[in-house]
């Protein structure tokens, strides 16, 4: 396993203090072999020297690494944020789709009026450390000359010292390559174009949410569309500095560009990564890192964690965290349809020698999951959450409670349907508790639109699940074994008939998606030629089964045709 000081002249690279700035001993000539310098650099002074400074340094809870991202409740003026692009080739300045300062390598040439190419003049030194200078703070030009006046500040061997002035910049830095095909700190004061009207609308007619010049269908997707969008990238819909970053990567790799984009939020405190070496396929990788708090109960887990020197402090569980993602086109079929993300790979990432620890379950602990919940609907959870607009401090009232579950349903929505029945089990187990409880009738009885809504979003959700199982059948799969074509008609029925006795609490899409699935199953082309549309002498005992099976299928679809038509057509009072 390579460690982080494998990359550097110091063997304690992984020293915080400011003292020791590690050197890398390779050619910084690759986006990869660039990312992995400022890996070190970015968590070293941008997450872990902030955490040691600060007595109440706001860890990142685990599970807000899980998509669906969330909108950030505050933001932590005190630590540090930052933006950062790179690309992969030399800068064409006058061609270049975005504005920034420029930076120049010594190693550059000029050419002059008769076409000769001659180097750099020694002077540009002094001119990027004036450009660098001019984009400061008034309070800091003195003290940035006075330390790196007389520096080169392009070479990336003197990028954690400059670091610590970027990051009283408001806008972005820029690297590129230079003569020698290394990277080198090229611009400042960038501002990344995000173009979020044309993109938001391109995408929203790409996947069929939006139609030309159709106003309302745009207003009641707009948010949905969005947010998708934005998913895919690794944001919510959030601040300016992340949604530039996340648009303008989708530019540049629409454009074909090798480049890396980089930002750190004030509010998220995590360093989200977009990159592209080549090698992606319909949308640049993604990851994050941050300074997580590790929740769980699992003894082997802390003592892993413990012995082997990966917590950056053992008291508050804080480990660095780091968690690629997997993009997913979007499927109208899908009852997870507002997936864009899962994740692919979790890693921790040990404090001192950057040794990765990937084998490890840290953001996807279900107890803690069901445990929280359960301290909601007890009135026992004392931490803050946004219903809508408003934020929700603890849960000392039952309509607090009710709005903290109504916030955490839609949160973890994706997640109840698509996790282990164990998990499914515990959470409806607490919920039916709490919502049909006959001693809190009067309670709710009083808080009526409040709790409806809330039943709203658990029908949803436990209607959902039955679609997303009816799409495992359709993979001839159940509770993740293999199922043979019998099994598969004989749960299909079964999941057909709770769903028919539940459309009290009729939600559209949930019935769609249920007869297009079942539609499918039933013109398996197999199953047609072997079992439907064979004469019934010739089948053997199993044969008749599934196609008595079948026939039944196809009734409860029918049934489920007839309530959705019911359900769409007016009322007639004639």
């Amino acid at each position: 396993m390579q460690k982080w000081y494998d990359y550097f002249l110091e063997a304690d690279a992984y020293d915080w203090s400011d003292q020791k700035i590690p050197v890398p001993r390779f050619r910084l000539n690759s986006l990869l072999s660039l990312k992995k310098y400022l890996d070190l650099i970015h968590i070293r002074q941008c997450l872990i020297r902030p955490f040691l400074k600060t007595d109440n340094y706001p860890l990142v809870e685990a599970r807000e690494l899980l998509p669906s991202f969330e909108s950030d409740l505050y933001e932590y003026e005190d630590l540090p944020g930052f933006s950062l692009v790179a690309l992969a080739r030399p800068l064409e300045y006058f061609n270049e789709i975005f504005q920034f300062d420029i930076l120049h390598s010594r190693w550059a040439k000029i050419i002059t009026t008769h076409g000769e190419a001659c180097p750099v003049p020694d002077t540009i030194s002094h001119t990027n450390v004036s450009t660098f200078q001019s984009r400061l703070p008034k309070n800091i030009q003195e003290r940035f000359k006075d330390e790196l006046g007389g520096t080169d500040i392009a070479e990336l061997y003197n990028y954690p010292r400059v670091l610590n002035f970027i990051l009283n910049m408001d806008r972005g830095h820029v690297m590129s390559m230079d003569t020698r095909n290394e990277f080198y700190l090229s611009g400042v004061y960038a501002s990344f174009p995000s173009y979020l009207d044309p993109e938001l609308k391109r995408f929203g007619l790409q996947i069929k949410k939006f139609k030309p010049n159709d106003n309302l269908r745009y207003e009641l997707n707009r948010n949905f569309v969005y947010q998708f969008l934005m998913e895919l990238y690794g944001y919510p819909v959030v601040s300016e500095r992340r949604t530039s970053a996340a648009l303008f990567s989708r530019r540049l790799f629409k454009m074909g560009e090798r480049f890396l984009i980089r930002a750190l939020g004030q509010t998220d405190r995590t360093i989200t990564t977009l990159y592209n070496t080549g090698d992606c396929k319909f949308y640049p990788a993604l990851e994050k890192v941050a300074l997580a708090r590790v929740e769980t109960k699992k003894k082997d887990v802390l003592k892993f964690l413990k012995e082997n020197g990966y917590f950056l402090d053992e008291e508050k569980k804080a480990v660095i965290l780091r968690v690629r993602y997997k993009q997913h086109q979007y499927d109208p079929d899908n009852i997870r349809e507002e997936r864009a993300l899962s994740v692919l790979r979790q890693e921790v990432i040990h404090p001192r020698t950057g040794e990765v620890c990937s084998q490890l379950n840290i953001i996807k602990d279900t107890f803690f999951m069901t445990l929280k919940l359960n301290d909601i609907v007890k009135g026992e959870f004392s931490g803050r959450i946004k219903y809508k607009r408003e934020i929700i401090e603890n849960t000392d009232t039952h309509e607090k409670r009710l709005k903290f579950l109504y916030a955490w349903l839609s949160k973890h929505q994706r997640r109840i349907i698509g996790y282990s029945d164990e998990f499914y089990a515990g959470v409806t187990k607490v919920l039916d508790n709490y919502l049909l409880n006959p001693e809190l009738f009067e309670d709710f009885q009083a808080l009526n639109d409040l709790y409806q809504e809330v039943w709203q979003k658990y029908s949803y959700i436990r209607q959902a699940r039955k679609i997303r199982i009816l799409q495992d059948i359709l993979e001839r799969r159940y509770e993740d074994k293999k199922i043979n074509y019998l099994q598969m008609l004989e749960h299909s029925n079964s999941v057909l008939e709770e769903l028919k006795f539940e459309t009290g609490n009729y939600f559209p899409d949930i019935i769609t998606r249920a007869i297009a699935t079942v539609e499918k199953i039933a013109n398996d082309r197999y199953l047609l030629r072997n079992y439907v549309n064979r004469e019934e002498n010739s089948l053997t005992q199993y044969g008749q089964e599934v196609r008595e099976r079948y026939f039944r299928m196809n009734f409860l679809l029918n049934e489920l045709k007839t309530i959705r038509r019911v359900k769409r057509e007016p009322i007639s009072y004639n």
